[in-house]
Order: structure tokens, then C-alpha cells, then sequence
């Protein structure tokens, strides 16, 4: 795969370096050492420069990202991927259940990585698999892949930061209060590969914020917002508040509803990662007509819960 980018030099730059100015748009030293290593990787004007030499008003300098191999150990597999936007630097994918993000030991070959290596195997280009917001096995909806090393490395970083925007839609037992906080650490089970706790020895600090849209026969439609991002974090909190999620395998096995965890990851918004274009994405859960189809208890609808808590 291969990205280019060219920035137009302003006068506040005269006399400056190739390698400050690209430092002041945020590449990192990673990265520029793979643009030195890239043939035609940093040119000025067109010619070919070293990151030390000075730039001029008037310049144009061209970065050129290059990537001629594809993510090593995931096997094109063709499947069908729901697209909801594309550019030449990310993805924002609209995930359906039973699909995991990552290959393992036991998902060698169904997974959203060998759908998207094959996605890109046939249009003939190389590509290195960066899943920014990642989704566990069951859970539905929004995600974001970055499609290049710059643009991986940005979105990364704004997510530490926290300025990647992400809420969800459940589906939990029970009538929960109108709206609350659940601040409880969570650890890994004793003995378990996959099942987390709340534990307040061990665990580390999660925070979930919640509120009720909708209450129908013995359910509550909630939407939540993570405060930090731990595993599991919305499954073992509302477990722990006494109402877990309907479908959940492994916090709470009832299947009357549906065969895997009410969870869906039903809004997404950030600034893109080279443009600061402000991106909004919204997603109706795929068990949407399941509910509808409830008795009512409630006063907001499902189609209006995609604001901001």
C-alpha cells in the first residue's frame, strides 16, 4: 500500500529542517527512519533530500509511505465486510457477531483481519493490518482500521488520548436506574484465559458510564461510554451492578433473547488523522427489531440514542 502526502512550506518554516517540520506534524522518529529507509521516501520539489536539509517558503515537500508486504501469518479468507467508509487511510467497519478481530490459536481463519487481507489481495495491494478500536468476538458494530503507518500511529495516539468518541447500546437484565457510574477495577479471573472480575486488590481502575433509554419486560435498553478500556469492561460492570447483559456466554448464559451478548458499538466519532476533518459514524444494532418488538416501559426510542451522555 502506498500513501503520499505533500505539504506546501510557509514562511515560518524558511530556513528550518525537513526532519523539525515533519516532528512538528507528528511524525515520530519510528516513523521517519522508515521514510529515510523508503527510496523517494522525503523529497523536496520533487528531488530526493535528507531530513537534516533546510526547506524554503514556496516548497513543496513530499512524504512518500510505502509498504510493499502484507501482515505476515493472516490468511486471506474471502468474506463479507460491511464498509462504512473508506479513504486512503482508514476504515470504519461495521462488524456482525460471532466475527473476531484478531487471529488466535483457535480463529486462525475467520477472523475481521483475514477478511480484510483478502478485501485488499484482490485489489492487487499489500496491506499491514492496524486495528485501532478492537471488539470482542460477539460484540456488533462500529471499529476503526487505520490503512497506513502514519495515519496508525496518529489514531493511536488519539486513543490514549481519549479523543476517539465511541458509545454503545446493550441490552441487560432487569430495570436499571435512570442513569449511573460504575467505577470498579477489574482483573482477569484466577485461572482463566478469558473471564474478568471486578477485584479491588488486583484489578486495574474501570470506569463506565451508563443511562437507561428504555425499560420493556424484564429488560432495559442502556447506552453506555467508557472511561478507560479494559477488557470485558462493560460485560463485568453491568454483571457486577446486578444486570448483566442478555446472551453473554460468559457472565450470563440466557439465550431466550438471543444467542450472543446484546452489545453493540453503536456510535463513533474522531478527528481523521491527516485531514482534522471531524468524522461521525452512528450504527443500528442488528437486534433493533428484537426489541421494538417488546412491551414498552419507556420514553426515549432507539433511533435517538446516538447523543453524547
Amino acid at each position: 500500500m502506498k500513501r503520499i502526502l505533500n505539504y506546501q512550506i510557509e514562511k515560518e518554516w524558511e530556513g528550518e529542517s525537513a526532519a523539525a517540520f515533519l516532528r512538528a506534524k507528528g511524525f515520530s522518529r519510528h516513523i521517519l527512519t522508515h521514510l529515510k529507509q523508503t527510496e523517494g521516501g522525503i523529497c523536496r520539489n520533487g528531488s530526493r533530500i535528507w531530513l537534516s536539509e533546510r526547506l524554503h517558503f514556496g516548497d513543496v515537500l513530499t512524504v512518500t509511505f510505502l509498504e510493499e508486504r502484507s501482515s505476515e501469518n493472516i490468511v486471506p479468507v474471502p468474506m463479507k465486510l460491511d464498509i462504512v467508509y473508506e479513504d486512503e487511510d482508514l476504515l470504519v467497519i461495521d462488524k456482525p457477531a460471532d466475527m473476531p478481530v484478531h487471529p488466535s490459536i483457535h480463529n486462525f481463519d475467520n477472523t475481521l483481519a483475514n477478511g480484510l487481507a483478502y478485501y485488499y489481495e484482490s485489489r492487487g495491494e499489500a496491506f499491514v493490518y492496524r486495528c485501532i478500536t478492537r471488539l470482542d468476538r460477539d460484540t456488533t458494530g462500529l471499529l476503526l482500521v487505520a490503512k497506513n503507518m502514519l495515519s496508525g500511529a496518529f489514531l493511536a495516539e488519539m486513543g490514549k488520548r481519549r479523543e476517539i468518541h465511541r458509545e454503545y447500546l446493550a441490552i441487560v437484565t432487569g430495570k436499571t436506574e435512570a442513569e449511573g457510574t460504575v467505577d470498579a477495577p477489574i482483573a482477569r479471573v484466577e485461572g482463566s484465559v478469558l473471564e474478568r472480575c471486578v477485584d479491588f486488590q488486583r484489578g486495574e481502575r474501570a470506569v463506565t458510564h451508563y443511562r437507561t433509554l428504555e425499560y420493556r419486560d424484564g429488560y432495559s435498553l442502556v447506552r453506555l461510554k467508557l472511561e478507560t478500556g479494559r477488557t470485558h469492561q462493560i460485560r463485568v460492570h453491568m454483571k457486577y451492578i446486578g444486570h448483566p447483559l442478555t446472551g453473554d456466554f460468559l457472565y450470563n448464559p440466557d439465550y431466550r433473547l438471543m444467542d450472543h451478548q446484546a452489545l453493540h458499538s453503536h456510535y463513533l466519532a474522531f478527528r481523521h488523522p491527516i485531514t482534522g476533518e471531524r468524522m461521525e459514524f452512528t450504527s443500528q444494532p442488528p437486534w433493533q427489531g428484537l426489541w421494538e418488538g417488546r412491551e414498552e416501559d419507556g420514553e426515549e426510542t432507539l433511533k435517538s440514542c446516538h447523543c453524547s451522555m
